[in-house]
Parts: C-alpha cells; sequence; structure tokens
C-alpha cells in the first residue's frame, strides 16, 4: 500500500471516549493512549488536559482530540 492511499490516522494526543453511566455520566480521557481521568463536561476535559501539560486550543480540531461516541457537547447518555 503506498502513502497516498493509506487509511487517515488520527494524529491527536487526546482521545475522548464514549459517554460512562454514573451520577453524573462522564466520559473517559486519555492523553497518547494512556488513561488520565474522567471528565463531566468540557470544562473538565481542558482542565484534565492543562494538568496534564496541554493547551487545547480547539474542541473541534481533528488534529488535537478525537471525539467517539459524539462530540463536544455529548455529556449525557442518550
Amino acid at each position: 500500500m503506498t502513502e497516498g492511499s493509506a487509511p487517515h490516522l488520527s494524529r491527536a494526543r487526546i482521545t475522548v471516549l464514549g459517554v460512562q453511566p454514573g451520577q453524573p455520566p462522564f466520559r473517559i480521557v486519555e492523553l497518547d493512549g494512556e488513561y488520565i481521568g474522567k471528565a463531566t463536561s468540557m470544562t473538565d476535559l481542558l482542565l484534565l488536559a492543562a494538568d496534564a501539560g496541554i493547551t487545547v486550543h480547539d474542541l473541534d480540531d481533528l488534529d488535537e482530540i478525537t471525539w467517539v461516541g459524539g462530540g463536544k457537547f455529548v455529556w449525557t447518555l442518550h
């Protein structure tokens, strides 16, 4: 397979997984594939990233964050 036909792989260091049941519901956050915490909101996500030394400039930039199971506005179970 040539480089031009390779599937797009995310370069994002932060991955936000789908909403998990809990009181309140939460999303697991990973940095470089390692668990860094649980977030219940965008603010929590930004604080977790900052604690890990990462400044998030744009929550919509897929080169910064990979959203799994819903985007930045999904924080509750459906």
